[in-house]
């Protein structure tokens, strides 16, 4: 994914003046002028890393002279105790931008580390795991990103990239049919157009319309089949609403085409990931010697 550069300082320059405002007081109160230290990123649980290059920029950011060695790389799966990255420089602004280089790190990398493990779920089915726009504001480009380190793919990024025409869109158009050949009428031909259905009826009325792609909400395994039959590859089938980590290997089993799960974004744990400096002198890093483990 090619992340626009200007955009991804327009998240971390908001990000930084949510936690440092007018400046970090604790920093600018105890840290000498010209101090330099090493800091250690680390694992302190397994899992998938993302985000390591967006944890580099935050520090860049507030410093050119911050020096960031990557021991490990997106999409490397970490134990307990690696280090992911060693960040050397002035003092104050590693401190400084600690916190909002590891929360970023964190929860891009607890996206991964879950998409991963979904994935992994699904290598027998010819089955793709996506993510939705269930994202914290601000960030969804960074949480998209981190679903393809962890091996899904993306849904659309925004209303703007594509047509998928929901349970509300259907009632104000008044009909599956209705809102398909308003959407297929105004929509450019390069986009498809997906609905989403709650029944069979729905899968029948949608088939009948000419839907690309139906998306198939809160079924059953054998409703699933069941659509997966009437379907018959005329269309590609999405499931999606209440699948889970214990149910998504039956959904892909019963035929689904792709899989979308808000929880790869709105409900992910953050990998614990930490960063300890070593003692500073002013103008001059501590002789200390010895790799954390």
């Amino acid at each position: 994914m090619n992340l626009n550069g200007k955009l991804l300082d327009e998240i971390i320059a908001a990000a930084i003046r949510e936690d440092v405002g007018t400046g970090d007081l604790t920093t600018m109160s105890i840290v000498p002028e010209g101090a330099v230290t090493e800091g250690y990123i680390y694992a302190k649980e397994s899992g998938v890393i993302a985000g390591t290059w967006v944890a580099e920029r935050v520090f860049r950011y507030l410093s050119e002279d911050i020096r960031f060695t990557y021991m490990k790389k997106d999409g490397d799966r970490v134990a307990r105790g690696d280090v992911v990255a060693v960040v050397t420089g002035p003092a104050a602004p590693i401190l400084t931008g600690e916190r909002v280089a590891l929360n970023l790190l964190q929860r891009l990398s607890g996206i991964a580390t879950r998409t991963a493990a979904i994935t992994d779920m699904l290598k027998e089915y010819d089955c793709t795991v996506v993510d939705t726009r269930k994202t914290t504001p601000g960030l969804r480009v960074l949480e998209k990103y981190a679903v393809t380190v962890g091996g899904g793919r993306n849904h659309r990024f925004g209303l703007y990239d594509g047509v998928l025409l929901k349970d509300n869109h259907i009632k104000v158009a008044g009909s599956i049919a209705a809102a398909v050949a308003r959407a297929k009428a105004t929509a450019p031909h390069t986009i498809k157009v997906e609905v989403e259905v709650e029944s069979l009826d729905g899968v029948r009325e949608a088939m009948e319309a000419g839907a690309d792609i139906i998306m198939l909400d809160n079924m059953d395994f054998d409703a699933v089949r069941e659509a997966v039959r009437l379907i018959d590859h005329k269309a590609l089938v999405e499931v999606s609403g209440g699948v889970t980590e214990e149910t998504v290997a039956g959904y892909a089993e019963a035929g689904a085409d792709i899989i979308s799960l808000g929880a790869l974004t709105h409900s992910v744990k953050a990998l614990d990931i930490s960063l300890d400096v070593r003692e500073i002198k002013s103008g001059v890093r501590s002789q200390e010697s010895g790799d954390r483990s």
